[in-house]
């Protein structure tokens, strides 16, 4: 696709509330192709999204705010900067109205982790409202939302698997994905983005996209096993306990492949089947009981 899709699905809640998913972002491989002269790297990558994720919920007649609650609300403590305000004052901006709606988050998905979260926030606070407004989403330049907030923000917006190129601003369609059961693993280390860029010192250049649509999750790791993320050695090198969870995942029976998303420190692990998925979780939750380890599964295109 030239452009992305705003196809996540945004559903009623209770009376005069509306809801939406924010499920977590996979780089189910990322690959540094270059560097532009203003300093942003260039991308290659196959994103994914999983079933778990965050939750928002909007209030349209009330004033902008943002309530916080879920696992990981404690780590975001400053809501006026939170992306899902900043994108409501975006959009509010670009379709020449009062920025409003009080928010509710519900914040399942650790902060800083190279899983999106921020970013399929503001995603679904700009789908809240998009619906709400009667704006047209898809008629956004994927640049314009990169320059506003963020690189992640146009294929989360898409919420469907995507190869994204140049800052995160050119998307293509994937091939179809086939059903896959993940489990996802974090040590509670926040990595930085930017610094973990800085970390990089070898830029291969190349692309590696596939046009075949795997039929399988075993097929799919194979496919996945002949690429990489440039950005693990760097996370690697700053958070050291990053291999560890690589290691782990490795390690753990029936693991198909084991891999970083993003600048981390999120990894996951790819498997056949839910069981699977499932025994490589207990044994990692057993000896890494202060890990965050969630086992899920791939979205299906809605």
């Amino acid at each position: 696709m030239d452009q992305y899709r705003a196809t996540a699905t945004v559903e009623p809640a209770d009376a005069g509330t509306t809801r939406a998913p924010a499920p977590a972002k996979l780089n189910l491989y990322l690959h540094v192709t270059g560097r532009r002269d203003d300093g942003l790297h260039l991308l290659d990558s196959l994103v994914a999204f999983a079933e778990l994720g965050d939750r928002l919920t909007l209030d349209g007649g009330a004033p902008l705010a943002l309530d916080l609650e879920g696992t990981f609300a404690g780590d975001l403590a400053d809501t006026a900067d939170n992306l899902v305000p900043r994108a409501a004052r975006w959009l509010a901006r670009r379709a020449g109205r009062e920025p409003a709606g009080r928010f509710r988050l519900d914040k399942q998905l650790p902060v800083a982790s190279g899983i999106g979260g921020g970013s399929a926030d503001a995603a679904a606070a700009l789908r809240l409202l998009a619906a709400r407004w009667d704006v047209d989403l898809d008629s956004i330049d994927p640049a314009e939302l990169v320059a506003a907030l963020g690189a992640d923000l146009p294929v989360c917006l898409a919420g469907v698997p995507t190869f994204v190129a140049g800052v995160g601003d050119e998307l293509t369609a994937a091939p179809a994905l086939p059903p896959a059961d993940l489990l996802l693993v974090n040590p509670g280390v926040a990595l930085s983005t930017a610094t973990v860029f800085g970390r990089l010192r070898q830029i291969e250049g190349e692309p590696y996209r596939f046009d075949e649509a795997p039929a399988d999750a075993v097929a799919l790791a194979a496919l996945l096993c002949e690429r990489r993320n440039d950005l693990e050695a760097p996370a690697t090198d700053l958070a050291p306990v990053v291999g560890k969870v690589l290691a782990a995942l490795r390690a753990a029976p029936g693991t198909l492949l084991a891999r970083m998303s993003g600048s981390g420190a999120t990894c996951f692990g790819l498997y056949r089947d839910a069981a699977a998925a499932r025994a490589a979780a207990e044994a990692i939750e057993t000896a890494h009981p202060d890990w965050w380890v969630r086992p899920t599964r791939l979205a299906a295109p809605c």
